[in-house]
């Protein structure tokens, strides 16, 4: 497979954007839209150009390589498109990732990343166990290693780690509370609830879609905690530091314009229907040119 790498040569200093340019967020698939309306929520004037590769999701189960590369592809992607910030809502790519790209885009073109929030599970735990679920990608980053090591590991806190390639493909199909899927999340979370965890660390972006599931399964027996606000406060805090925070209230804009790599917009139009809220205006359509 060849991907497309960001373009060899970037203008140093890189031209700064202007303030109305929009927010651009990529992920494997449309799970990181639970990310983009935090951001809209948070951000009510920004627009918002969503890069979904539906054409390689998911991404838990590729080599590294594959996975830097396919990210590389669409940041190199959404800064064609003039964004003013890319937000990889992805923690698989997120994991292996963010390095290079910050390096290569340099300050004018800021790369948002994402990290499972072990760190307020940590803080709140009753009782000195919790899980994160995440793909098996993101447990070989080192993201979340450090996170381990910085605040679970001086707290005392256990954490058990949970992995399944069978939840996102669900999210993607609009099937997240099918029986298949109820299945599959009692399986694989049946046994942390029986070693004592409180609080489960949702770690990639699909899995907020299916917090009802996991909710009518064990009720509170597990608090669920994920990234989108914290994402959200980030990706202000930049705009505002870089006085690039649009101030311009419009309510003709569209909200979330989604492109698709996988050519399969007029499939997934109905499951956005049922993801994004009424409030927040969005299209989507099929990438002509990846």
């Amino acid at each position: 497979m060849a991907a497309v790498q960001p373009i060899t040569e970037v203008l140093h200093p890189m031209p700064h954007a202007s303030s109305d340019a929009p927010i651009g967020v990529f992920d494997s698939g449309i799970g990181g839209l639970s990310i983009a309306q935090e951001i809209a929520r948070h951000l009510p004037n920004e627009r918002i150009i969503y890069y979904a590769d539906t054409a390689h999701v998911p991404y838990g189960a590729r080599s590294d390589q594959e996975i830097r590369e396919l990210t590389a592809h669409a940041i190199e992607w959404l800064y064609r498109q003039g964004c003013k910030i890319a937000v990889v809502a992805c923690n698989t790519a997120s994991a292996f990732s963010l390095d290079y790209l910050r390096e290569h885009y340099g300050e004018n073109f800021p790369i948002v990343g994402l990290v499972p929030a072990l760190k307020p599970a940590v803080l709140q735990t009753q009782s000195k166990v919790v899980a994160v679920l995440a793909t098996p990608a993101t447990f070989r980053g080192r993201l979340i290693k450090d996170v381990m090591m910085k605040f679970a590991e001086p707290a005392g806190v256990k954490v058990l780690t949970v992995t399944s390639l069978e939840l996102v493909p669900f999210v993607e199909a609009g099937q997240q509370m099918s029986d298949a899927c109820l299945s599959v999340l009692r399986q694989i979370l049946q046994p942390v609830v029986d070693q004592g965890a409180d609080f489960l660390v949702l770690g990639c972006t699909h899995y907020p879609f299916l917090k009802d599931a996991i909710h009518q399964i064990f009720a509170e027996k597990l608090k669920l905690i994920d990234s989108g606000q914290a994402v959200a406060r980030q990706t202000a805090y930049i705009l505002i530091k870089n006085r690039l925070l649009c101030d311009k209230i419009s309510h003709n804009i569209t909200r979330i314009e989604c492109f698709v790599s996988g050519q399969n917009a007029v499939e997934l139009e109905p499951v956005l229907q049922h993801l994004i809220p009424e409030q927040l205006t969005w299209t989507i359509q099929d990438l002509v040119e990846v």
